[in-house]
């Protein structure tokens, strides 16, 4: 599984689930392609930072393939 904690691994266009802020309590995912990458550092613990296609912010979960 590819790790969504690092950022070498997310690409604009690439298909992720993330969880967005309000819902990190009960780990509801959302799908989407990546429109913008958020996050500046090399790795985040929790995910890193997306904009979806869709205007949705969150962290990734998981990278679809």
């Amino acid at each position: 599984m590819i790790d969504g904690r690092q950022r070498k691994n997310i690409k604009i266009g690439l298909f992720v689930e993330v969880i967005q802020k309000p819902h990190q309590l009960f780990g509801q995912l959302t799908s989407g392609k990546v429109a913008k990458i958020l996050t500046k550092s090399p790795s985040h613990p929790y995910g890193i930072k997306v904009k979806l296609e869709s205007g949705i912010v969150g962290r990734v979960k998981n990278i679809v393939d």
